[in-house]
């Protein structure tokens, strides 16, 4: 195990916090702390990167509950760099779930469903396995979307499997990225005019499952298609993460991440951070599927 330097990562933890952090007058704050902590000896005692990783993320998420905002653990040797570790963790996890597409089931009635798990992995990863999944639900009368399982991912993938919802152009979302010390930078986010395959159209009934598990772009897809109307959200309330974010590797089993941007829906003038999306029918997350089915069906008559 490499000897942990207590004071140099938590000062670096502190240093990006304060440059990167979406809301920079709490970063400061933050950061402030940190040190204040790191001077009164409260990090000093951790036996190892585990231990000091959930005392420092504990003094992150102090502020303002940011669950983005972390100093996370890693049980394998993370490399150097810039999500660097989200990067190895995606090469991975992708090729253990067919590009994050582990499902696919035709049901009685003709409904479809597709599972998105553990993550909507960036489209270099994914997308021959999105366009094929989604390309062939089209056929089907009405389509289910399992996000029970999905841990968050890319957003430009969360657009992707949106766009062969509609048939018009679609406003989605809106970022507004930190931009150093000029403000924010905006970003929006619409249906794509162009999908390979075929789309399912803005008629066909879709229904999304969520449970307390599904989080950050996972919780991104279903708020995208709830608040636009185009699907009926079932299950359970979500985790609450809207903050998209940078990592970097302070440790060989230590990543710090930090949220660099926040989502604005244009349809609700807010986004789910730190509340989560409250499904339209709530029921406990093992029996939303059943439930989802039978609203389809009573919807397709």
């Amino acid at each position: 195990m490499t000897s942990l330097d207590h004071g140099g990562i938590v000062a670096r933890a502190a240093d990006l916090v304060t440059a990167n952090y979406v809301f920079p007058g709490i970063g400061e704050k933050i950061a402030a702390d940190l040190r204040a902590a790191a001077a009164a000896g409260r990090y000093a005692a951790a036996e190892g990167p585990e231990e000091l990783g959930r005392l420092v993320t504990e003094d992150l998420q102090a502020a303002n509950g940011d669950k983005h905002l972390r100093l996370a653990f890693h049980a394998e040797v993370v490399p150097d760099g810039k999500d660097a570790a989200a990067e190895q963790m995606f090469l991975k996890r992708a090729a253990e779930s067919c590009g994050g597409v582990p499902r696919f089931e035709l049901l009685e009635g003709g409904v479809a469903v597709v599972e998105f798990a553990p993550m909507l992995f960036p489209l270099a990863l994914s997308a021959d396995s999105v366009t094929a999944v989604m390309t062939l639900a089209a056929q089907a009368r009405g389509l289910i979307l399992d996000l029970r399982g999905n841990l968050g991912g890319d957003p430009y993938t969360a657009q992707y499997v949106c766009s062969y919802l509609f048939d018009e152009p679609t406003h989605l979302n809106t970022q507004f990225w930190r931009d150093g010390d000029a403000g924010d930078t905006e970003e929006q986010s619409w249906t794509l005019p162009h999908v390979p395959g075929r789309r399912l159209g803005r008629d066909k009934p879709v229904a999304v499952l969520t449970s307390g598990r599904t989080f950050s772009g996972g919780e991104e897809l279903t708020y995208n298609l709830q608040q636009s109307g185009r699907a009926v959200v079932v299950g359970e309330r979500t985790g609450g993460g809207a903050h998209p974010r940078n990592g970097w590797t302070l440790h060989p089993h230590l990543e710090l991440t930090v949220p660099v941007g926040r989502s604005v829906n244009p349809t609700s003038g807010t986004s789910w951070e730190g509340v989560g999306i409250a499904p339209d029918i709530d029921v406990p997350a093992e029996q939303a599927l059943e439930r989802a089915v039978q609203e389809l069906l009573a919807r397709l008559g």
